[in-house]
């Protein structure tokens, strides 16, 4: 029985060949890389910008104070989870899986949609949903009806882990994000 030398063991011949097979060669000497550029110095952009701003040009606003959101937001959270979920949820750190517009719905239709929306949703395992219920503005003196309704029925719910009203890019406080349980 032959015996088999383990693959660390070059053989000789095989040394040989290679060396053939590649030709002179020559040896690179590791020099130390070069030291790294030096960083700039920072600049205060927002700083320049300002004292190039016309005086009293920061004092008008670009915005109605009475437009802000503030006060209106809905938030829950259902006993026993941890509160940084309700957190990251006002944060917009889940991912919105799937969307529901109840605009131009009476209540009824509303809460059949919301109803019918969630146990979808449930069906596919999705974890995290929208629901844009909107500001009512156009609300009597009651205040806005959908709103109200759809943090009245996600409250009830026990497949409902936490909602937030969303944040202003994804609909401010005319939205609620809502998290679901782990299908």
């Amino acid at each position: 029985m032959k015996k088999r030398r383990s693959p660390s063991e070059p053989d000789e011949n095989d040394i040989r060949l290679f060396r053939d097979a590649i030709g002179p060669v020559r040896e690179i000497r590791a020099d130390s890389p070069p030291p790294p550029a030096p960083r700039p110095e920072p600049r205060a952009h927002m700083l320049e910008a300002d004292e190039a701003a016309v005086p009293g040009e920061l004092l008008e606003l670009a915005f109605d104070p009475a437009l802000m959101e503030i006060g209106e937001e809905l938030g829950y959270l259902r006993d026993g989870y941890p509160p940084r979920l309700l957190r990251q949820l006002k944060r917009g750190q889940f991912s919105i899986q799937d969307e529901l517009d109840l605009h131009h719905m009476n209540a009824a239709a509303a809460q059949a949609s919301i109803v019918s929306f969630l146990a979808e949703a449930r069906q596919h395992g999705l974890r995290c949903v929208r629901i844009v219920h909107g500001k009512g503005l156009r609300s009597k003196a009651a205040g806005p009806v959908l709103k109200v309704l759809t943090d009245r029925l996600l409250r009830r719910r026990d497949d409902v882990v936490a909602f937030a009203s969303a944040k202003p890019a994804q609909g401010g406080t005319g939205a609620v994000v809502v998290l679901l349980k782990n299908a």
